[in-house]
């Protein structure tokens, strides 16, 4: 049985609940749920729960450092568990990615992400899997306000569709294996802007 650490990223408290930077602590929230897995012992520096999916031991991890220091939480984790980083599959906001799509991305760069540079830095390594939750980029404003800004209301009739496809993605790569995920996820999109 393999054992996978999956880390949703976010930032805690009610403030920032339903905020776009929110993607991973949604998402992860959603498949919690759904394979009735609770994700609430304080440990790792986050909120943390253990469960199986599909011969998979799952690690679940929220960090609850904010995310700019995301990694610490990671870090710590994968330490205690003796892992390695490709045995790690982060769920986060992407600004690169238009609303209504998910993306499935192995290793690579931190693009700019505040959570994903900590975790590059606390870990050594880029060697991860990352499920991509699209948010795009502001029209107008600076995007550090924007990803701390909740969904507006012409995305919220369609962000469960996101979820759930990201949850899908998620359990497709527990199931099959990265590159199943990449083709099933990765040229599909849920909605288009002219669609909302």
């Amino acid at each position: 049985m393999a054992t996978k650490l999956i880390v949703g990223l976010g930032n805690p408290g009610p403030k920032y609940l339903w905020t776009r930077h929110n993607a991973g602590f949604i998402v992860l929230d959603r498949f919690t749920t759904l394979n009735n897995i609770p994700v609430t012992k304080k440990s790792f520096s986050g909120l943390y729960g253990e469960g199986n999916f599909a011969n998979n031991r799952l690690l679940l991890l929220k960090p609850q450092t904010y995310m700019n220091i995301s990694g610490r939480a990671v870090a710590e984790a994968l330490r205690f568990h003796k892992l390695l980083p490709s045995d790690i599959i982060v769920i986060h906001d992407d600004l690169d990615i238009s609303y209504g799509q998910v993306r499935i991305k192995e290793n690579g760069g931190h693009g700019g992400h505040n959570g994903l540079r900590s975790i590059h830095q606390e870990i050594g390594s880029d060697n991860y899997i990352r499920i991509r939750i699209g948010i795009g980029h502001p029209t107008h404003g600076d995007a550090a306000d924007y990803v701390l800004t909740p969904f507006d209301k012409s995305e919220m009739p369609s962000l469960p569709a996101v979820v759930d496809s990201a949850v899908d993605a998620l359990e497709t790569l527990l199931r099959e294996d990265v590159k199943k995920a990449m083709t099933l996820f990765n040229n599909r999109n849920l909605i288009s802007r002219k669609d909302m």
